[in-house]
């Protein structure tokens, strides 16, 4: 049976198993009982028709043969065809034990329909005369009692019915207990479930980017302290990323301002070359400022969402690269309209068409859509990146020594701010072996 796996659904299911398991003792309880009355039933109207038949004999009134009356036989009348009943016969020889009757042994046994005769009862009988007949063939139980003197005497008699009334009782009051119970349980579950889904959805749904709004507490007092303590936490964290943003502000104010003197400084160098590494040392270090503050300040953009077309801006980031000179190609689709934040994507492709034309000296640049995504694929002819390297060289600051080292320039954050870019967007970005060798990079991005 699969677990629910909704809090009403397991408390349902679990004061279901309860109560199943309560009425399951109550079932055998009941059994128990019923099993004692039915031995009741057949032992002590035995014991008493036996004493009595006994106690008739001493007075010196002969034993009747009749339905449900002890008579004489001429010896054991209990075949081995017959079902032997031991526990009632121990319960019949105590019973007769109690009322001082002493006999030499009892043998009790079940007889099929019509397997053993019984005479009829006067009221059977006077049915039989009228032509309706009597009670359905049923199993008869025999009871042989060997007499102190060796004679045998019988009684017999129909087996008390199986009460089907008890299952169906039973049956009707677990029903109705499902129903009183399992319906508050439901309410009461629910009401719990419904804040905490709230809850789990604000959680999932959070973004810095967005303005926290408080949600309403509702629910019992504990639930509702968990919404308080979630309402309170979340201001927090906005406003320790408030924090965050002045502070990296701040530096990227400090940082820059020494840079610029730098690059004021530098045009009192003589030595033209020397100059000029200055200044590429110093145009770096302004890149390297600008990923690490993006990648810091990712997640709540100043940029707000705007319909662009996708096809123009991944052309005027390849005509960029034309305009310096770098082999990158690209045709341009048709015009695909999307929601998205242009710079930030803009970033992206750049950092991988410009890892490209680093590696490999070119670039191929592709763009297709259909009804849900758009990817923009950056391939190239270079070295490429192992597999087993392929997700690894998404992390900050991680570089592959072996086949790009800092000749090339960078310091490992490009393909880290591009996946956190598009992972923003709800996209993903996706590295993988071209075939025939370099690398393909897939950028694909909803749209929707």
């Amino acid at each position: 049976m699969p677990w629910p796996r909704s809090l009403a659904g397991q408390m349902a299911l679990l004061v279901a198993l309860a109560l199943f398991m309560a009425q399951a003792v109550n079932l055998a309880l009941l059994l128990r009982e019923r099993g004692a009355v039915r031995m009741a039933q057949i032992t002590r109207p035995a014991a008493f028709r036996i004493a009595d038949a006994l106690d008739q004999e001493a007075a010196g009134r002969p034993v009747v043969a009749d339905r449900g009356r002890v008579r004489l036989v001429p010896g054991n009348p209990v075949t081995p065809a017959m079902k032997p009943q031991a526990a009632v016969a121990r319960e019949l020889s105590s019973q007769l034990s109690d009322m001082g009757v002493r006999v030499a042994a009892i043998d009790v046994a079940i007889a099929a329909p019509r397997q053993y005769r019984v005479p009829l009862s006067r009221f059977e009988r006077r049915m039989a005369a009228r032509g309706d007949r009597p009670d359905r063939p049923r199993e008869t139980i025999v009871i042989a009692i060997k007499r102190i003197d060796g004679r045998w005497m019988a009684l017999a008699g129909g087996l008390p019915h199986d009460d089907l009334r008890l299952f169906w009782r039973l049956l009707a009051q677990t029903l109705i207990l499902y129903g009183v119970v399992l319906l508050p349980v439901l309410w009461v579950a629910r009401r719990i479930s419904r804040p905490l889904r709230a809850l789990a959805a604000a959680a999932r749904g959070y973004s810095p980017a967005v303005p926290p709004v408080p949600l309403v507490e509702s629910g019992p007092p504990d639930v509702r302290a968990v919404t308080t303590a979630f309402n309170a936490l979340r201001l927090r964290v906005t406003a320790m990323l408030d924090e965050k943003d002045r502070m990296l502000g701040a530096i990227g104010h400090d940082l820059r301002t020494p840079l610029a003197a730098l690059r004021v400084r530098i045009e009192s160098v003589e030595d033209e070359q020397d100059r000029a590494r200055m200044a590429d040392t110093i145009a770096e270090m302004n890149r390297t400022l600008d990923d690490i503050l993006s990648l810091a300040r990712l997640g709540r953009p100043s940029e707000p969402e705007t319909e662009v077309d996708l096809a123009a801006l991944v052309d005027a980031v390849v005509e960029d690269f034309r305009d310096l000179g770098e082999a990158v190609t690209f045709e341009e689709p048709e015009r695909l309209r999307m929601r998205l934040r242009p710079s930030l994507i803009r970033r992206a492709v750049r950092n991988l068409i410009e890892n490209a034309v680093k590696y490999a000296g070119e670039a191929e640049v592709t763009l297709a859509s259909d009804a849900r995504v758009a990817a923009i694929a950056v391939a190239d002819r270079g070295p490429g990146i192992p597999s087993d390297r392929l997700d690894q060289v998404f992390d900050p600051f991680f570089r592959l020594e072996s086949s790009r080292n800092r000749h090339t320039g960078g310091i490992g954050l490009g393909l880290a701010l591009a996946r956190a870019i598009v992972e923003e967007a709800g996209g993903a970005i996706v590295l993988a072996p071209r075939e025939g060798g370099g690398l393909l990079a897939t950028i694909t991005l909803p749209r929707m």
